[in-house]
C-alpha cells in the first residue's frame, strides 16, 4: 500500500517542524526538501505544505519576506508537480478593520504606503496566487496566534508560560495593556486543521483560529491563579478591540473545535508545577 506524499516548505520553522513529525507519526512519506530542490519541479510533491514565512523581522528583511511568501511560491505553482497545496497566511490580514467579525470573504483593506502592511500584502499576494492559479487544487490557511507550549522560542505568551513555570515568581510585570487582545490557537489544533484542509478542503480560504479574543486582563488573571503569582500590566493604554475571526467555516466543513487557550495554559502550567 502506498504511503500518502507530502512535502513541507519551511520545515525547518515552528509549525513546518512540528507538522513534518506529526504526518511522519501518521504514516505519511514525508519530505522536507531544500527550496530550490522544490521549486526545480522535477519529482511530484504530493500534498504540499507551505509553510515558509517572516514573521518578526519582516520590516528588517523585505527582500526575504517577498522570496518567501510570493517569489518562491510562484516557481513552486508554475513548476506544477502538487496534487494539493496549502498555503499558510494570517488572520493579520483583517488587522485594519478592527471590531469587525473577520470571514474569509470579506474584502481586504491594505495600505502600500504603511510599512507595517508590507507583510500583510505579500501574504495577500500569495493567497491570490494560490486562488488564480492553482487550478482549484490550492489552499490558504489563515493561522491566528499559534502557541504550543513554555518550551517555545517565539511568542508573548509562550514567554509569560516560561517565566511563571521555570522562575515561579511571586510578582511578574508585564510590559503590556490589560485591555490588549489576541486570538490564540493552539499547534496541535493548527496541525489537525492543516491536515483536514490538505485532503478533504473543498473552498479556497480557511480561518484557523480559536474563533475567540482574550484580553490580556482575562489571561493575566487565569496565568496568576494557575501559577499563583500577581501579574502587574506596566501600561495602561486603551487598545481597539481587534477583529473577531469567524471559524464557522473550519467548524461546519470539518466539524472543528479548538479548544480555548485558558483550558490548555492552566493545564500546562499544573502539569509542569507538578515536575
Amino acid at each position: 500500500m502506498l504511503k500518502t506524499r507530502a512535502t513541507i516548505i519551511g520545515g525547518k520553522g515552528f509549525i513546518g517542524r512540528h507538522l513534518a513529525a506529526r504526518l511522519l507519526a501518521a504514516g505519511w512519506d514525508c519530505h522536507v526538501p531544500k527550496r530550490e530542490e522544490a521549486s526545480a519541479g522535477k519529482k511530484d510533491l504530493g500534498h504540499l505544505f507551505y509553510c515558509a514565512g517572516l514573521t518578526a523581522d519582516y520590516l528588517r528583511r523585505p527582500f526575504d519576506t517577498i522570496e518567501a511568501h510570493v517569489s518562491l511560491l510562484s516557481r513552486i505553482l508554475e513548476a506544477d508537480h502538487f496534487e494539493s497545496l496549502v498555503y499558510l497566511s494570517s488572520t493579520r490580514l483583517y488587522d485594519s478593520q478592527p471590531s469587525i467579525i473577520g470571514r474569509e470573504e470579506i474584502p481586504l483593506v491594505l495600505t502600500p504606503a504603511n510599512p507595517r502592511h508590507l507583510y500583510d500584502l505579500s501574504k495577500a499576494l500569495g493567497e491570490s496566487l494560490c486562488l488564480t492559479t492553482g487550478q482549484g487544487r490550492c489552499r490558504v490557511a489563515r493561522l491566528s496566534c499559534v502557541y504550543n507550549n513554555h518550551t517555545d522560542k517565539d511568542g508573548f505568551l509562550p514567554g509569560l508560560l516560561r517565566r511563571i513555570i521555570k522562575d515561579r515568581p511571586a510578582v511578574l510585570e508585564i510590559d503590556s495593556s490589560p485591555t490588549f487582545a489576541r486570538d490564540y490557537i493552539h499547534l496541535d489544533d493548527v496541525l489537525d486543521a492543516l491536515i483536514l484542509i490538505a485532503t478533504r478542503g473543498k473552498e479556497g480560504i480557511y480561518n484557523v483560529a480559536s474563533g475567540e479574543n482574550i484580553r490580556n486582563e482575562t489571561l493575566f488573571a487565569t496565568l496568576s491563579k494557575a501559577g499563583d503569582c500577581r501579574i502587574i500590566p506596566l501600561r495602561n493604554d486603551e487598545s481597539p478591540a481587534p477583529a473577531r475571526i469567524s471559524i464557522k467555516k473550519m467548524e461546519e466543513e470539518f466539524d472543528w473545535h479548538p479548544l480555548s487557550v485558558l483550558d490548555r495554559i492552566t493545564a500546562l502550567i499544573e502539569e509542569n508545577r507538578q515536575c
